[in-house]
C-alpha cells in the first residue's frame, strides 16, 4: 500500500470462490456418502475424495500449492532480487499479486497488464471481481489520488469489538495505558471468589480481539498490548482494567487511519528503543522498533526481551 500510494498505482480486489475445493489430494483420503446424497444401490460403500474439501485438515495447505502452481505458469517473481533483474529487462510494467487464502489485491501500474492477470486468474479459478479495492480482511481501504493517499482503517471491526465487551457507551481512553501503570503476577487473583469472578471475563479474547487491530492498523497499542497480553492464564482486576483501559483508547480514536503518501519518496527510516529492567516479575526490558515508508508504518513491534 506504501508502494502504490507513493506511485498512484491500481488497486484492484478478486476473491476465489470456494477457493479450497480447487486443492489436489496427493494422498488416500476416504469418506462416508453425504447425507442426502446416498447412492441406493451402493449405500454401503464410501466415497474416495480426488479434490480437497472445506474442513480437511491439508485444505488450506493443498489451496495454496495449487494456487501457487497456477502463479509460477503466470511468470511471477517472488524475491526481489528476480524482480531488480526483470525491471532492467521489462521496463517499468509491474503488477503486485498479493493474496490471504481466496482474498486477491492486484496492485499495478499498467491496466492492460492487471486485465491480462484477471483473465488468467478466471481461466484457472471461479473469481468474483470486486474491481477497485475497498475492503478487505476487516480494513477499509480509503483512496485520494488526487493527493497519492491512501488511508487503513479497521472501525468498523473495532466498534463490533467493543460493542462484544460492552465499552461503546463507556468514557473515552487517553492513552492505551496510563503513565505510571504497573502491572504484575502480583495482580493475579488469589481467593475462589476472584478466580471465580475473573474466570467470566473473557480476557483472552479481548487480547485476540485487540491484537488483530494492533497487527493491521494500530502500531500505538503494541506496548500495551504486549504488557497485558502475558496474564491470559491468569488475570486480575487490575490486568483487565488495563486491557479496558485499551478498548476505551480504540473508542476514543476510532476514526484514526494508517495513512501512506509522502513527497520524500520510498525511503525508508526506522526507530528502535527498549527500557530498562521494567518487567517487574523478573526484571527484563521492553524492547520495540518500528519502520516507516512513504510517510507511514509498515513494520512495528513491541515486547519483552528474551534475556
Amino acid at each position: 500500500m506504501a508502494i502504490a500510494a507513493y506511485h498512484d498505482y491500481e488497486v484492484w480486489q478478486m476473491n476465489v470462490k470456494t477457493a479450497f475445493l480447487n486443492g489436489d489430494l496427493s494422498e488416500d483420503v476416504y469418506m462416508t456418502q453425504p447425507e442426502g446424497l446416498v447412492d441406493p444401490q451402493n449405500a454401503k460403500k464410501v466415497c474416495k475424495l480426488l479434490k480437497s474439501i472445506y474442513g480437511l485438515k491439508k485444505a488450506s495447505q493443498s489451496w495454496n500449492l495449487c494456487f501457487d502452481e497456477v502463479v509460477k505458469g503466470f511468470g511471477f517473481i517472488k524475491n526481489i532480487e528476480e524482480l531488480c533483474v526483470y525491471k532492467k529487462v521489462s521496463g517499468s510494467a509491474l503488477v503486485f499479486l498479493v493474496f490471504y487464502v481466496d482474498d486477491i489485491l492486484l496492485i499495478g501500474n499498467d491496466i492492460p497488464m492487471l486485465e491480462a492477470v484477471k483473465d488468467l486468474l478466471r481461466k484457472s479459478f471461479s473469481m468474483k471481481d470486486l474491481e477497485e479495492a475497498a475492503y478487505i480482511l476487516g480494513v477499509k481501504i480509503y483512496s485520494d489520488r488526487s493527493k497519492h493517499l491512501i488511508g487503513l482503517s479497521q472501525s468498523t471491526y473495532i466498534d463490533k469489538v467493543l460493542k462484544r465487551f460492552n465499552i461503546h457507551d463507556s468514557k473515552n481512553g487517553f492513552l492505551p495505558m496510563s503513565p505510571g501503570m504497573i502491572l504484575s503476577k502480583t495482580q493475579c487473583p488469589s481467593t475462589t471468589d476472584e478466580q471465580k469472578r475473573m474466570s467470566e471475563i473473557s480476557y483472552a479474547s479481548a487480547i485476540g480481539s485487540i491484537m488483530y487491530a494492533m497487527i493491521c492498523t494500530r502500531p500505538n497499542v503494541s506496548f500495551a498490548l504486549s504488557v497485558t497480553s502475558r496474564y491470559q492464564s491468569c488475570p486480575g482486576e487490575g490486568h483487565w482494567i488495563a486491557v479496558k483501559n485499551i478498548l476505551k483508547y480504540l473508542r476514543r480514536t476510532n476514526d484514526a487511519f494508517l495513512m501512506f503518501g509522502s513527497e520524500e519518496g520510498l525511503v525508508i527510516k526506522g526507530y528502535i528503543d527498549a527500557s530498562f529492567q521494567t518487567d517487574k516479575d523478573d526484571s527484563r526490558s521492553q524492547a520495540g522498533f518500528i519502520f516507516c515508508l512513504s510517510g507511514g508504518v509498515v513494520s512495528w513491534k513491541s515486547s519483552k526481551q528474551d534475556t
